[in-house]
């Protein structure tokens, strides 16, 4: 079966200031690195308000809304900036990962990569930051849940960032599982171990600075144990490439096979428990060479996985 590749040019409108890290030429690197593979390419929808007010309330869908300006910069908090074109780009980020879920469910698809900018997993219920608006992520296992009837949902997030948004998103949701990697200390300050959610279905997984893919491992062990054991329906993955070690924001040492056996296991994990259904979504990443190697090894994991 075939591996989706779900984007849209509108996440290329999404313009932040000069010198900021979540850029254009993310996306742009990244697609240039994939566009030799064999993947069925899909236009990301956008995502209506209803799909948004799964995990936010309609005044702050409202909110960034308004905000959005007709020409240059707006500005949400230090780190997240609007231009013109950052609405229509966030709804193609959420609409990208729905559409992912449709067509793994349904069996039309193995499984699914999302490209798409802004990234997601930062988004809190009605806080925007750390260059997110909305929380993909979360929104489509929400969606997986209450649309599709699943019982089980796994998110696995392995950005070099706490994924706090999801975790606020998900805290209160039994029917999910969220494992979230990432180094600490390190912005947002937020994912101790002792952060365990409401149903006992957060699990983190912080990594000390200047560690590497063998610390990584070690600390997935007893996770890709615990998911296994959850016995997922379907595995949502917030793909974060910034773990790198050149990446300019955060202090971890992954290199690229690092982020290939990640997959892999997932992919593992998912092939035992839920037919192969994996559907991975664009995070973080912030240096472009390593982003586009890491993430071209990411999808080839997905790909192999399908066959």
């Amino acid at each position: 079966m075939a591996t989706a590749l779900i984007t849209h040019a509108d996440g290329l409108d999404h313009v932040t200031p000069a010198g900021h890290p979540e850029r254009v030429a993310r996306l742009e690197h990244l697609l240039h690195g994939l566009q030799e593979l064999d993947l069925e390419r899909i236009s990301a929808p956008l995502a209506e308000d209803e799909a948004l007010l799964r995990c936010h309330p309609q005044a702050y869908v409202d909110r960034i809304t308004a905000a959005i300006p007709d020409t240059g910069h707006g500005r949400l908090d230090e780190d997240t900036w609007l231009s013109s074109g950052s609405l229509q780009a966030a709804r193609r980020g959420v609409g990208a990962v729905l559409k992912a879920i449709d067509l793994v469910l349904a069996g039309h698809v193995a499984n699914a990569f999302c490209a798409m900018r802004p990234p997601g997993h930062h988004a809190e219920r009605e806080t925007p930051m750390g260059f997110c608006l909305f929380g993909n992520i979360a929104i489509g296992a929400k969606y997986a849940l209450d649309h599709h009837g699943l019982q089980r949902v796994a998110v696995v997030d392995f950005d070099v960032h706490h994924g706090n948004g999801t975790q606020d998103l998900l805290w209160s949701e039994p029917r999910s599982l969220f494992i979230g990697s990432h180094q600490s200390p390190l912005w947002p300050g937020s994912g101790s171990a002792q952060e365990r959610g409401a149903s006992d279905n957060i699990l983190n997984l912080p990594l000390p600075p200047g560690s590497g893919g063998a610390e990584m491992r070690v600390a997935y062990g007893p996770a890709l144990a615990r998911l296994r054991a959850y016995q997922p329906e379907l595995i949502l993955i917030s793909a974060g490439f910034d773990a790198h070690q050149d990446d300019p924001l955060a202090n971890l040492n992954w290199t690229v096979d690092d982020f290939r056996w990640i997959t892999d296991q997932l992919c593992d994990v998912a092939r035992e428990c839920c037919q192969g259904r994996v559907v991975s979504t664009l995070e973080g990443g912030y240096d472009l060479a390593a982003l586009t190697a890491s993430g071209r090894a990411h999808v080839e994991g997905l790909l192999e996985a399908g066959k």
